[in-house]
C-alpha cells in the first residue's frame, strides 16, 4: 500500500469537506421551506403556548409575559399587580418603548385562580 503525499491527503480532506457541506446546504434549504410551508397552510392551528393563554378574550398574568398588542407597561402593570416591571427587566431600555413580541419577566401579585374567577364573573358567565 502507498503511502499518500501531503497534497493527496489534502486533496481528499477538501473534497470530503466540499460534499459534507453541500449536504448541509441542502439539508438547510429542505428545512427552511419545510418551515415556511407549515407556517402558510391555513388549515393547521398554532398550538398556544403558556404565554399567549386567553381566558374570555383577556390574557393571565404569568411569570414569563409577553406582549400584547396595545399593551403598555403601566396597562400590564396594573392588570397583573407588579409595580416593579422595569426593575426586573434590564432589557428595557426605554419604558415608552414596548412593542408586540416583548419578553417580560413579571411577578403577578394576584392568584391566577382569583383572577381568572374575576374575568370570568365579569363576562357574566
Amino acid at each position: 500500500m502507498a503511502s499518500l503525499s501531503r497534497r493527496q491527503i489534502s486533496e481528499k480532506a477538501m473534497a470530503a469537506a466540499d460534499a459534507g457541506s453541500s449536504c448541509l446546504a441542502v439539508g438547510l434549504v429542505l428545512l427552511m421551506l419545510m418551515s415556511s410551508m407549515r407556517e402558510a397552510s391555513p388549515d393547521v392551528e398554532a398550538p398556544q403556548s403558556i404565554h399567549s393563554r386567553k381566558f374570555g378574550g383577556h390574557r393571565l398574568c404569568d411569570e414569563i409575559y409577553v406582549v400584547g398588542e396595545g399593551e403598555t407597561l403601566h396597562t400590564i402593570s396594573d392588570k397583573c399587580g407588579d409595580p416593579y416591571i422595569v426593575e426586573r427587566n434590564p432589557h428595557i431600555n426605554d419604558p415608552d418603548d414596548v412593542y408586540p413580541g416583548l419578553v417580560l419577566q413579571i411577578t403577578p401579585s394576584k392568584p391566577k385562580e382569583e383572577e381568572g374567577r374575576r374575568l370570568y364573573q365579569k363576562q357574566g358567565c
